[in-house]
């Protein structure tokens, strides 16, 4: 009888492990389904979430670019002087016999992305913007040569100047250590 048992479970365990072997297989391929199906719902975001990170990555790049554009922007809009040089004429100012001099330094003001464009300028044309001056001064009269009248002559030099330039580049004029006297 013992040797009966012993043949019917050898005759049962061969035909068993194929059985076991395919549950052992379909076992480990749930297993790993449902492991894949708990990653997918636990660590891929929702599409709420998903567009709420691009929404977000969106604003950041959009405020580093605009903060790098502002400050190039600022960089170009940059107001600065530019040295128009020194200038020193004797003259008679109309409807005087008198001889008077005046003595300034003059800059223009212009933004910072036309300095180059400026510089050039200057170098090409800077004895017919200097003769343009010194006939602004030399046809004045002597009241509008004194301190509290050279707002007149500064929009007159800076016309002048922008008339001669290419471009009208220069946004103003200014006087440095200016001095009327007479001789």
């Amino acid at each position: 009888m013992a040797d009966k048992q012993e043949s019917v479970e050898d005759e049962a365990t061969p035909s068993d492990q194929p059985k076991s072997k395919k549950l052992m297989i379909v076992g480990f391929v749930s297993a790993v389904m449902i492991v894949e199906t708990l990653l997918f719902f636990f660590m891929v975001p929702s599409a709420d979430e998903v567009a709420a990170m691009a929404e977000s990555q969106l604003i950041e790049d959009v405020q580093n670019v605009s903060e790098v554009e502002i400050k190039k922007d600022d960089d170009e809009k940059k107001v600065i002087e530019f040295q128009l040089g020194p200038f020193g004429e004797t003259f008679s100012p109309l409807g005087t016999e008198r001889q008077y001099a005046v003595e300034f330094r003059l800059f223009g003001t212009l933004r910072q992305k036309n300095k180059e464009l400026m510089t050039k300028e200057f170098e090409e044309k800077e004895g017919r913007l200097q003769h343009g001056i010194r006939m602004v001064v030399r046809n004045s009269r002597l009241e509008e040569l004194q301190d509290n009248q050279l707002g007149l002559i500064e929009r007159r030099i800076l016309t002048t100047c922008n008339a001669v330039l290419e471009e009208p580049i220069l946004l103003s004029v200014g006087f440095k250590q200016y001095k009327v006297r007479e001789e």
